[in-house]
């Protein structure tokens, strides 16, 4: 009898550690918002190519995937999820300022400030985005 393997599906998704969760609860009851979600996103642009972005929105929409972490929601449309999948959103306070920090396994080279990046399959498509970071992203 042959045993056969079985195949492991990776589950889409993206990781929020309890920092970011924290300040993303903070930043809601501060904007007097406290049901809303955070939506992160990619587009073109940056220094990279690519580059990330986050704004506030009161609910997901068709098709977005849904993530929570201790009462705290976060919206991906499906074209952002295939450059985020498997992401971690931390946020960083240091003596410089603090911030969101998106370590992304699907990058293959970020900007200096980590806001923009490349993947693999977008290497061509930043050709012309320039090269060093000045950061103005």
């Amino acid at each position: 009898m042959e045993l056969k393997q079985l195949e492991q599906v990776e589950i889409e998704t993206v990781y929020l550690t309890d920092a970011a969760a924290n300040t993303v609860r903070n930043l809601l009851i501060q904007k007097n918002v406290p049901d809303y979600g955070l939506r992160v996103f990619v587009a073109g642009g940056g220094c990279s190519g690519m580059q990330y972005g986050m704004a506030l929105e009161a609910e997901a929409r068709n098709y977005d995937h849904v993530i929570e972490k201790d009462g705290v929601k976060i919206f991906i449309d499906p074209t952002s999820m295939m450059y985020l999948n498997q992401a971690t959103i931390d946020y960083v306070d240091s003596i410089m300022g603090g911030g969101f920090k998106i370590d992304n396994p699907n990058a293959v080279t970020s900007c200096g400030c980590g806001s923009s990046f490349k993947t693999k399959e977008s290497e061509g498509y930043a050709e012309s985005a320039g090269g060093g970071c000045g950061c103005g992203h």
